[in-house]
């Protein structure tokens, strides 16, 4: 396979990756609310909110620290091909 092969397949896996991370934190927080919030508690919406965004967050700072680790464990500098090429700037012509 080509390294843009290798970069394509890399990143659906790191998307899935990210989205289960995720689902995960946000089952986590929700059976935490279901365990020590009362149901009857006016402030659920705001516990439903904050661990939406607990989620977010924490599925962020995971997905950064797991391929921190991935490229120094794996050397994917050499496997992967740069996603964004950076284009040669033309001279401009002056009229």
């Amino acid at each position: 396979m080509s390294k843009k092969t290798n970069t394509l397949w890399f990143m659906v896996a790191a998307t899935v990756l990210n989205i289960v991370l995720m689902l995960v934190l946000f089952l986590a927080c929700f059976i935490l609310i279901t365990r020590f919030v009362d149901p009857a508690s006016s402030l659920v919406p705001l516990w439903l909110g904050l661990s939406f965004l607990v989620s977010i967050g924490g599925s962020f700072w995971l997905y950064s620290v797991l391929i921190k680790w991935m490229a120094k464990r794996f050397n994917l500098e050499e496997n992967l091909a740069p996603l964004f090429n950076k284009r040669k700037k033309k001279p401009r012509r002056e009229e």
